[in-house]
């Protein structure tokens, strides 16, 4: 126990040691982004032709340090490929780590440290980033508590107990909901990007160091591979549903990014990440998401900044 409980100390300063260098070189790329900004505007430039500045907060899906399932390290998730899509990638502060339920995302600790880089200056244009990106939810309902939510295979049960993940999936939609009232609170008017993440096939396969999640469960509970797998796509599907119903409410400023059917079954590394090729599908799915609600509002944006300064000039 003791030995664990030092493992899990250097595990946790370690994340800690990531995520300040992860501020570092943040708050750098801002600083020359607005200097670079400076130099624009003294040549009467369009004041909205700079990139996105967004802050991620999430899980392995925007934060994966393995190529596949390794041994190789190296980052191949969602916002790794973010920052190289388009002619001008938008910068990201990244403050995802690997393992996180929402749950954990939204504990104190970590809810914490999100307002505390909201409510830095030096992070952003304008006081505020342009937008939050959410990845969530996955690794509450993932892993050994899975087969909490199963029936176990009598030759009668249905397989998913619906109304057991329905009181899973009711504490998720607490935690986006305790973020936009964060977001309410410290950044009023930043829209939340979130998605669904993608029907995976629980066949036990993950990286050496981590995993399977799924299969284990299955087993236990007597469902095959087959019929577990649309076990997997109904859990999802409901997860979409109560996110959907987030985005219908205006006051939520939530979009969703609708992953689900993105991946070929080839393009899935394990039982709950894609492959590089994966992810970078589904990275241009939140670039395409992002480029469509933000981008009109820069340039009106630009439009009221350029016709108040020509006026100040006059």
């Amino acid at each position: 126990m003791g030995e664990q409980l030092v493992l899990q100390e250097k595990l946790r300063k370690a994340i800690a040691q990531e995520l300040s260098e992860r501020v570092s070189v943040h708050r750098k790329n801002i600083a020359r982004l607005q200097s670079a900004q400076e130099g624009v505007r003294t040549l009467a430039a369009p004041l909205g032709n700079r990139p996105l500045v967004l802050l991620a907060e999430g899980d392995s899906w925007f934060d994966y340090p393995l190529v596949g399932n390794g041994p190789l390290l190296g980052d191949t998730d969602v916002i790794a490929h973010l920052r190289n899509i388009g002619a001008m990638p938008p910068t990201v502060l990244n403050l995802a780590v690997a393992g996180s339920t929402a749950v954990g995302e939204m504990s104190l600790t970590r809810q914490s440290a999100l307002i505390a880089q909201l409510q830095d200056k030096s992070n952003w244009f304008h006081g505020k980033p342009d937008a939050i990106l959410f990845s969530a939810g996955g690794n509450d309902i993932a892993g050994e508590s899975f087969c909490i939510f199963l029936d176990f295979n009598d030759g009668k049960a249905a397989g998913l107990n619906t109304t057991r993940f329905s009181r899973a999936l009711g504490m998720v939609e607490a935690c986006y909901l305790n973020l936009f009232a964060i977001r309410d609170r410290v950044a009023p008017g930043v829209p939340v990007f979130g998605h669904c993440y993608d029907f995976p096939i629980p066949n036990g396969k993950h990286p050496l160091c981590v995993g399977p999640w799924l299969k284990p469960s299955l087993d236990y509970c007597n469902w095959s591979v087959g019929k577990g797998t649309a076990i997997v796509h109904e859990a999802l599907t409901e997860f979409r549903t109560m996110l959907k119903g987030l985005e219908a409410n205006p006051k939520n400023k939530f979009h969703l990014v609708d992953t689900q059917g993105t991946l070929d079954a080839e393009e899935w590394a394990n039982e709950l990440h894609p492959t590089p090729k994966g992810f970078k599908k589904i990275a241009q799915k939140f670039a395409d998401a992002l480029d469509a609600k933000l981008r009109p509002t820069f340039a009106s944006h630009a439009v009221a900044a350029l016709t108040a300064s020509s006026t100040e000039q006059q």
